[in-house]
Parts: structure tokens; sequence; C-alpha cells
């Protein structure tokens, strides 16, 4: 079989460039050598890391935020919490083990997957055992309130690109050059605005697939009643910004080097998915960074009771904390963004939208 280098070389020349959106879904989600269909690898010795495996504090600061939105829902005697892009499960294992010290939730609450990669699919079932895996969100039944957790998934959605030029906004797209693969620009559709005042040179980001997630995620919490949070690294305003990057062993690389082979990320646009969310009328958080928004929850406290109980782990406990909540490691870059419906359901950790900041 063709690699998929040889194969998009061969769309393009066949069909003409590809948007940046189309090319990072292909390199990520093609059936035969797709990143995260294929060959996923995370952790320190995997291509990149995620807050779950930074500090299992991450993970008990979710499931109290799941535990305290149960409460203020009147503890129904059934909820189904959701993870969405579970990686290798260490997220649910550390909420499942939190859910333990409340036992009228652990009774209460039903779990599900939702994870597209095979090879995932085995890793989180050889550590949580046998879960439920949905395919898709729409088969996730709604016969009870539900509480939706996506860490890092957004990023993996991608944007297509707008670049102002003394002409006016083209697109960049992929095409090719010589035989190889080449980031140029044709020109953009004539209804493309940009979200904010460009200079030229500038790029704009438009994702359709982190909003149409926004759509699902937010009709099921409508139907279901109950709250989803969403954790990336994004902006928190409309502003221009390349963020395509490729990831190998923790280094950034050439995205179109070596495709399905590196995991190809775009920032997640926070202010886009809110406006989506109240316009369907559900409540909406403040998009909260995450360091703000793990103290609130008592990370601080945890590490401290954590420190005291080991005490020759002080300095790995610290390191830990710090790398989840300080400006210069996660805790700016990454965001925090949650809705709910009803819409006046309040959300732990969490302001509303309309609040003064």
């Amino acid at each position: 079989m063709a690699s998929l280098k040889t194969r998009l070389i061969e769309q393009i020349r066949l069909e003409g460039p590809l948007t940046i959106a189309d090319y990072m879904w292909a390199c990520l989600f093609d059936p035969q050598e797709g990143y995260y269909a294929t060959r996923p690898a995370l952790g320190e010795e995997g291509d990149f890391i995620t807050a779950p495996l930074v500090s299992q504090m991450f993970g008990e600061r979710l499931a109290l935020w799941a535990m305290q939105a149960w409460q203020d829902m009147g503890a129904p005697a059934k909820i189904r919490v959701l993870e969405i892009g579970p990686g290798d499960g260490t997220l649910m294992s550390d909420l499942l083990r939190t859910f333990r010290a409340l036992p009228a939730f652990a009774q209460a609450v039903e779990i599900g997957l939702i994870e597209p990669s095979q090879p995932l699919r085995a890793v989180q079932t050889a550590r949580l055992g046998e879960v439920r895996h949905y395919d898709s969100l729409d088969q996730v039944p709604t016969d009870a309130p539900l509480l939706i957790i996506a860490n890092e998934v957004l990023d993996c959605l991608p944007a297509r690109q707008f670049q102002l030029t003394p002409d006016g906004w083209y697109e960049r797209c992929v095409g090719l050059h010589e035989g190889e693969l080449v980031i140029g620009l044709v020109p953009a559709p004539q209804d493309f605005t940009a979200p904010f005042a460009a200079e030229v040179g500038q790029v704009c980001e438009v994702s359709l697939a982190q909003n149409r997630l926004i759509e699902a995620v937010g009709a099921l919490i409508h139907e279901a009643t109950g709250a989803a949070l969403f954790i990336d690294y994004g902006r928190d305003r409309p502003e221009p910004g390349d963020t395509l990057q490729a990831l190998y062993r923790h280094q950034k690389t050439d995205p179109l080097a070596d495709p399905g082979a590196h995991d190809l990320t775009q920032w997640a646009d926070f202010p886009s998915l809110a406006v989506t969310a109240l316009n369907m009328g559900l409540g909406v958080s403040q998009i909260t960074p995450q360091g703000v928004f793990l103290q609130r929850l008592g990370i601080i406290e945890r590490f401290d009771e954590l420190r005291a109980k080991n005490p020759e782990d002080t300095d790995r406990l610290a390191r830990q904390v710090h790398r989840l909540i300080a400006a210069e490691e996660m805790g700016e870059l990454f965001k925090v963004l949650a809705i709910h419906y009803p819409r006046d359901l309040p959300l732990a950790g969490l302001a509303p939208i309309h609040a003064e900041a």
C-alpha cells in the first residue's frame, strides 16, 4: 500500500490543494496511517504528555468538580460521566479512584468513553477493565444527567487558516512544488470575514470541527441536563496566529515532513466555542486559566496533604504542581471552558460568562 504522503501527493495532483484542516485530519485520522488511528504515543517516552500524566492531582481535582456538580443537580440516583478522548485511561483511573471517596456518587455513576483510536481503546481497557466505549456522541443515552470531560481533545480538531495579504484574504493550503508538499495561498471564499481587525501577514484560524463538537455535546447536555468541561491550550479572545504544529518525542517538527508519523495540533478557539454554546441557549462559563481553575478546586491543599504523608516526595510533588499551575508552564496557556444546562447550574471552580471577573 502506498504511504500516506504518497497518497496525499497524488490526491493534490488530481484534485488540487488541501485546506490545512483537511491535511491535518488525514494525518491524524487516516484509517491506514493516521497518527491516532495507528500509532499514538503518549507520556515521557512518547511524543507528548498531558496533564493527567503529570500528576494524579489533576484527575482528583476534576473528580471533585464532577461530584460537586452532581450534588448541585440534587444528587440524582443515576448520572453518566463521559470522557471524550481518554488517552491511556490515566485520567479516568484517577477519577474512579476519587469517586470512591463519596460512596453515594460512586453508586450513582455510570462511566462511558468516546475513543475513535483502536490502539488507545486497547490501552484503556487494559488499564480500566471492561468499560463502555461509544463510537460517537450520538450513541450516548440521555436517560440520565451527563457530566462530560474533554481534556486535550479540541487541539486535535483542525482549523482552516486564512492570511491577509496586500490583495486581501487568501487561504493557506497544502499544495505541491517540484513534487513535494508545501504550504501556499489560494483565494479565500468571498464571504470570509475575520473576527478581529487584522494586519497584512496575519493568520486567522477557523475550526468548523471544534464548533461541531460543541454543537454535538451541547445538544446532549440540553437533552439530558448536566455539564461538559473542556480543557486545552488555546486562545481566550479573538486574535491572529498560526498555531499549527507537529510534535515528535516532545520536539516540534515540520508538519509536512512525515504525514501520519507525528502528532499535529492547533489551538482551541475558546471564544468561538463560547459563542456557539450561548447561541444554543446553554449556560457558559468564563474562559478560565487552568492554573486558576485547579487552585480554586484546592490543588495546593491537596499538595500539602500529599507532602505531609510522603515528605520524601516533596520535590517531585512540587514540580508536578508547578507544571500544572505555573503561568510559564501549563497554568496560563491551558484554558478551561464549561457549558451546561440548566443555565443556572453552578460549577465549582468556574464563574458564569455574564458575571464580573
